[in-house]
């Protein structure tokens, strides 16, 4: 997670990590010196964060293990780039329905009238 995410908009109370080795010790400084509480969760927890969980395995399954980049980090940022696009634009997802992400968003803006979040 990238800590320049907290400073957009919103009063950050708490933050759920997976524990997982990007939480490291400048992201938990960071986090205390703002007075953000941090939870994680513990590894292979579904039922705890089954949105996150279901979402790495979608990703390895349909990314990580079949992709051709060389996991060279420039390389691999674009391939997640695309990856992303495609995941968020193309790809149905059965938990919304079978619409993309971006339609369900759209969707439930126009019928809600506000920012709404999804996985």
């Amino acid at each position: 997670m990238d800590i320049d995410i907290l400073s957009s908009e919103g009063d950050w109370k708490a933050i759920q990590v997976d524990g997982g080795s990007e939480f490291e010790a400048i992201f938990e400084e960071e986090c205390q010196r703002r007075g953000i509480k941090l939870f994680a969760s513990p590894p292979g927890s579904p039922k705890l964060n089954g949105g996150v969980e279901r979402a790495h395995r979608t990703h390895t399954e349909e990314f990580y293990k079949v992709t051709e980049s060389s996991f060279n980090i420039a390389e691999l940022g674009k391939d997640i780039l695309e990856w992303e696009r495609i995941y968020n634009t193309v790809r149905s997802h059965q938990a919304l329905g079978y619409l993309t992400p971006s339609v369900f968003l759209e969707q439930q803006k126009y019928h809600q009238g506000k920012e709404v979040m999804c996985y």
